[in-house]
């Protein structure tokens, strides 16, 4: 099966399934799995208990963390021309910090984050799954990490419009918006077959909604 695109990023609201998707995706298209590490995390679980007190440590962590994997992936050979499919991006960073942080914390975290983006490769292909909020409840509820259930519909909603807002300035990317609302990728086949046909499709650079 042929990928016009040599670097691949899923993106999408937490809930919105990323991570199952990517895996389907790359083992079907013998690609390399980028997949985030932020199960051992120790300041995601009080950053749910206190967001306020945590919300710093916990992005900056996740910046190190994000980076450090990279990178670490940017010097993996190539083998091949194996292409890499991955469920987040450095820029997941920013859109995250902006939502939690506020005043002389965030702008340090932009002073930050603006070296490390500099080192990271864009992708090639920028693919959102939208979800709605009661949807995403669905699915964080379904998958059941228990620091997870206390995340309101405000948060998930307030993170859905930073993304949005993320991808409207940056039309120069190449971005597919999959609204998902109505499709199970995990249990119908013929949704994931639609949403695998939309990705492997070459695209010019720009917003394409579908």
């Amino acid at each position: 099966m042929n990928c016009p695109y040599r670097y691949i990023v899923i993106e999408g609201n937490i809930g919105a399934g990323k991570t199952t998707l990517v895996q389907k995706m790359a083992a079907e298209l013998q690609a390399r799995v980028v997949l985030e590490e932020f199960a051992d995390n120790p300041f995601l679980p009080k950053f749910y208990e206190n967001r306020e007190r945590y919300a710093f440590p916990v992005e900056l962590s996740f910046l190190a963390e994000r980076f450090s994997q990279l990178t670490r992936e940017q010097g993996q050979p190539d083998l091949f021309g194996q292409p890499v499919i991955a469920d987040y991006f450095i820029n997941k960073c920013q859109i995250f910090a902006k939502n939690n942080l506020e005043g002389d914390e965030y702008e340090l975290f932009l002073r930050l984050f603006s070296i490390v983006q500099a080192q990271i490769p864009k992708p090639d292909l920028l693919v959102y799954l939208y979800l709605n909020v009661e949807n995403l409840q669905r699915n964080i509820r379904k998958r059941g990490r228990e620091y997870e259930q206390k995340i309101t519909d405000v948060y998930l909603e307030n993170i859905q419009h930073q993304y949005l807002e993320f991808i409207r300035q940056h039309e120069h990317m190449r971005v597919l918006v999959i609204d998902t609302n109505e499709l199970d990728f995990v249990n119908r086949a013929e949704d994931y077959e639609r949403i695998k046909t939309l990705m492997l499709q070459y695209r010019e650079p720009g917003i394409h909604r579908v």
